[in-house]
């Protein structure tokens, strides 16, 4: 249960090279460089509910067991199937574009993004 709660965004580092590698448009990146993005999760046993809320009031909200298919959505909108993974209390999914983890480290959700050589980290803290 260490990732059930409210997150806000405390620091990212690689934003700007991981948005412009995902095409996102250079107005929208400049919008969200300094937002205090929240995430909220609840979980039940394997069970997530993972909901993040970006600037211009967007938000993406994908629910999923641990080692079951299920569908999910991007912050563009696209819709795929993908398996979500728990090892050793690191969640890992494979995005269209890029492979994503997340982890409780310290008491901070560490959510980390990576396409080839590029690698986003974003760093929050429980409010």
């Amino acid at each position: 249960m260490a990732f059930a709660g409210k997150w806000e965004t405390e620091s990212q580092e690689g934003y700007d090279a991981f948005c412009k590698l995902l095409s996102i448009p250079d107005d929208v990146i400049a919008k969200g460089r300094d937002y205090k993005m929240v995430t909220e999760i609840t979980q039940d046993g394997n069970t997530f509910s993972w909901t993040q809320l970006y600037p211009a009031n967007a938000k993406v909200a994908n629910t999923f067991s641990v080692d079951k298919e299920a569908d999910m959505e991007t912050i563009g909108g696209k819709k795929f199937k993908a398996t979500v993974h728990m090892d050793g209390g690191k969640l890992s999914v494979n995005f269209p574009n890029y492979h994503h983890t997340s982890e409780i480290v310290g008491g901070k959700l560490i959510e980390t993004s990576t396409s080839g050589a590029v690698v986003f980290k974003r760093t929050s803290k429980k409010i």
